[in-house]
């Protein structure tokens, strides 16, 4: 068989039948999740393929009392989650970025909202927002926080990079980069000069993540828009 003939092409690619993994990575951009009579929530529009009887409701993470004006001050997409139940493998995947899959063991991990990809039905979701972020922008600001017992998956640009935040020695983050952090550690947002601007690469005031405590955060190599300065 020629290696670049439609059945090799094929062979390589196909999904792998030996591995059953409740959330499972069939490439390091697309998850897997076996279910089993179970449900998961995902973010919404990420299925990109399933098989077997599995049923898909649009649920959004804001419907649970925030205000409307914390409404308007979130992006609607960004806020949504879809519910998936049944019995079958979904296949979820968001615009090409990496899959990190983790476990939670009775712990709380804090993320992003627009970088999680999906979490299992054990994990509780609370959505959440820095001090003052309504009064000063408007984007895709917002943070959930994940507590439990289970699995859940986020999505990097690139390789990401641990930050380890120790006692008197805080960590500031461009929020644009800033995936997750551990769920003890509450971030500030500051006005400041931001990288950008020192480098040349931008003007005017920006917001930086100052994160203290004792824990750790998670950046990417690339810098999402979430953030715009409000009018």
């Amino acid at each position: 068989m020629s290696e670049y003939s439609l059945q090799s092409f094929i062979a390589k690619k196909r999904q792998n039948d030996a591995e059953h993994d409740y959330f499972e990575l069939e490439t390091p951009q697309m998850l897997e999740i076996n279910l089993n009579n179970q449900f998961v929530w995902s973010k919404n529009g990420a299925m990109v393929g399933y098989t077997g009887n599995i049923k898909f409701q649009r649920e959004g993470m804001l419907s649970g009392g925030l205000g409307n004006l914390l409404k308007k001050t979130l992006t609607g997409e960004g806020a949504k989650l879809m519910k998936a139940e049944g019995t079958g493998r979904l296949y979820l995947a968001d615009n090409g970025k990496k899959v990190q899959v983790l476990h939670l063991d009775n712990e709380s991990i804090c993320v992003n909202g627009n970088d999680i990809l999906a979490h299992d039905q054990t994990i509780k979701n609370q959505i959440t927002m820095l001090k003052s972020v309504a009064g000063m922008m408007s984007g895709g600001i917002f943070q959930v926080r994940l507590t439990g017992t289970g699995h859940i998956a986020i999505t990097t640009h690139g390789d990401p990079l641990v930050l380890m935040v120790k006692p008197n020695e805080p960590v500031f983050t461009d929020p644009n980069a800033t995936v997750a952090w551990s769920g003890n550690l509450s971030p500030e947002l500051k006005t400041n000069v931001s990288f950008k601007s020192l480098l040349g690469r931008g003007s005017g005031e920006e917001f930086q993540m100052k994160f203290s405590g004792d824990g750790w955060v998670l950046i990417q190599p690339y810098e999402e828009v979430y953030f715009q300065q409000g009018s």
